[in-house]
């Protein structure tokens, strides 16, 4: 009730102004003109992974031959191109597909989020919309992201124009994140209930995301491969938006056009970890004994393509362009920030410290005791693609201002019942992480937003902080410490300063989970 309690009165007078005299004017001034670069460069990450920019450099359309072409690969087009879509910025992809392909393309199905097309209508995206009497069909379902009978209709669909096609037909499948979801479709005699009850018991004993897939891929016939199956003898072009980690393509939407390598005795074994083999429904056992005698052995996806067409590495690698073009060095840490967001703040305030140091004494005063801490911290993190090595040596080579991304999807650990999300959070701990290390005579300032624009259930898409900020929220009569005991960071930002350090972007309708941005400019 602290926070509650400390956040009315904010609410509902001015924000109040510390008194800035002499530097600390100069330095307010810088840290705007600062946080706009940032706002600048989290927008263009978003705009390369938005749907039209994506397919566009995706496919290329030889209008008066009629050829498709994805990579290295080329297709005939004579109406014989079908759609298939399942994921949360699939409606999107579809619209974008259609503006580029909409004079070859037969039919098509999608299944979206609940509610997503008036979302879109209320933010003004006609770009996201399709056409008022497209031949695509829209499926709106799953709504909080739990499979439900809206999103079983809309995989049937799917499944039923996928096994309609022929060797002379060609099926586009766009796929995001919160495709698993949208596709649910149990393998008879299987019902969606008794799936989702069994998957609900392997996640309270502890099952982690790849067991969890390697039963759902079991029991669909959809993921793991299933939707390619449904389609053969079509070609398959399957164009993949990622929000995972590492992108791999058997684990997003549990890869349907992506043959699962796991077997029935793979599925037997997690059963067993967990206790479950002997409460297993009738229907589940009927189906595991049914793919164990499958005389047809695995199943291959040689008649497919799979393309990663937008990844958060990707989007780092645009902002990076983009920070090069202002005069930055610029260098990406990694596409895999995962852990506890109490663990990432920490990492990148040693890092502000460490980098800021070097920065400003071209390495001279760097404290041995934080540097070895950062590469401990790092060590413990267990990021696979970290260049942290190679970010401090770009740093001590700069002349001037330096700009170092990363990406991913930190969690947060729940402790109490105020309003933000994982970025907002993150944020707000670095900014209190900042306040309490010596930087040196340089500027910093981190951001942290979540690429679809929605961080956790706030319009925000994250926020920006400075090493200013403990200090002057405790002047407003803000302690940090209390929201962040209550995970109320959205509260803060709120009050804080007016709000003017909440990243504001709308529904993007793309999502390639989360980008941070640390900026050190030497004064």
């Amino acid at each position: 009730m602290a926070a509650v309690l400390q956040v009315l009165p904010c609410l509902a007078r001015a924000p109040l102004r510390p008194l800035l005299l002499g530097g600390a004017v100069v330095r307010l001034a810088s840290g705007m003109a600062l946080a706009e670069q940032a706002r600048q460069l989290f927008e263009s990450a978003v705009g390369a992974m938005l749907p039209g920019p994506m397919l566009h450099r995706a496919l290329s359309l030889d209008p008066g031959g009629g050829q498709l072409k994805v990579r290295d690969r080329s297709f005939q087009l004579r109406q014989n191109l079908y759609l298939v879509g399942f994921g949360k910025a699939v409606l999107g992809m579809a619209a974008a597909a259609e503006e580029l392909l909409g004079q070859h393309l037969v039919q098509g199905v999608i299944s979206v989020p609940k509610g997503i097309r008036a979302a879109m209508e209320h933010a003004g995206k006609q770009e996201m919309l399709l056409k008022p009497h497209s031949c695509v069909q829209v499926f709106e379902g799953a709504e909080d992201n739990l499979p439900d009978r809206d999103a079983l209709r809309a995989a049937l669909a799917i499944r039923e124009l996928a096994e309609s096609l022929t060797a002379d037909d060609l099926l586009l499948v766009l796929i995001s994140g919160g495709g698993s979801a949208l596709l649910p479709a149990p393998i008879p005699p299987v019902t969606l209930e008794e799936k989702q009850t069994l998957t609900k018991l392997l996640a309270a004993r502890g099952a982690n995301i790849q067991e969890l897939n390697t039963i759902r891929k079991a029991l669909s016939q959809l993921k793991g491969g299933g939707l390619a199956r449904a389609a053969y003898p079509a070609q398959v072009v399957s164009l993949i938006l990622s929000d995972v980690v590492g992108d791999p393509v058997e684990v997003i939407a549990s890869g349907p056009t992506v043959a699962s390598v796991h077997n029935v005795q793979d599925c037997l074994h997690i059963l067993n970890r967990y206790g479950l083999r002997a409460a297993l429904p009738r229907s589940v056992k009927t189906v595991l004994a049914r793919s164990d005698s499958d005389p047809h052995g695995p199943h291959t996806c040689g008649h497919v393509l799979n393309v990663i067409i937008g990844s958060n590495a990707l989007a780092l690698a645009e902002a990076q362009r983009q920070a090069e073009a202002l005069g930055y060095q610029a260098v990406v840490l990694s596409a895999a920030m995962q852990g506890d967001v109490e663990s990432i703040a920490r990492f990148y305030g040693l890092l502000a410290q460490v980098a800021g140091t070097r920065l400003t004494l071209a390495g001279a005063g760097a404290s041995a005791e934080e540097a070895e801490q950062l590469h401990e911290l790092a060590a413990e993190l267990q990021l696979p693609d970290l260049q942290l090595k190679e970010a401090l040596e770009a740093v001590v080579r700069a002349r001037g201002p330096v700009c170092l991304l990363a990406g991913g999807e930190p969690t947060v650990q729940l402790q109490g019942s105020g309003k933000g999300g994982r970025n907002q959070e993150l944020a707000l701990r670095v900014g209190v992480e900042l306040g309490r290390r010596p930087l040196g005579p340089v500027d910093v300032l981190f951001l942290s937003g979540g690429t679809d624009g929605q961080d956790g259930p706030t319009e925000a898409a994250g926020a920006w902080v400075m090493p200013e900020l403990a200090s002057q929220a405790a002047a407003e009569g803000l302690d940090v410490a209390t929201f962040l005991s209550h995970n109320d960071s959205h509260t803060f930002f709120r009050c804080f300063r007016g709000g003017v350090h909440l990243l504001h972007t709308g529904l993007t309708g793309t999502n390639v989970m989360d980008a941070h941005l640390l900026f050190l400019r030497p004064r």
